[in-house]
């Protein structure tokens, strides 16, 4: 079934402005149905030996698993960080009109 190819692909940004333009460019590119932009939070993490505190954006990005290739370049290209956090979760199962609608709007 196409439904069972759908993924969350999550990451952080470390601006509202940044996190606007790749989810436009993303919805724009047809890589993703759609996109969440998630009240700012704080990150600590360490990075080169140093304890780090960041206030970021959690970008929800909903689209496919024949897209993650593109979704991540683009990330990539557009993000600010060295380093970004990009995750992908799996989706196993939800309301069949909406995964439908998310295949839907995908390239």
């Amino acid at each position: 079934m196409p439904e069972n190819n759908i993924i969350v692909v999550l990451t952080h940004v470390p601006g509202q402005i940044c996190a606007q333009r790749i989810a436009n460019a993303l919805i724009k590119a047809k890589l993703a149905a759609c996109v969440n932009i998630g009240a700012a939070c704080q990150s600590v993490y360490e990075w080169k030996n140093i304890v780090e505190t960041q206030i970021e954006f959690p970008l929800h990005i909903k689209t496919n698993q024949d897209c993650y290739s593109k979704v991540e370049a683009l990330i990539v290209e557009m993000h600010p960080y060295e380093l970004p956090d990009i995750l992908v979760l799996n989706v196993h199962g939800g309301y069949i009109p909406y995964l439908q609608w998310v295949n839907g709007q995908i390239l």
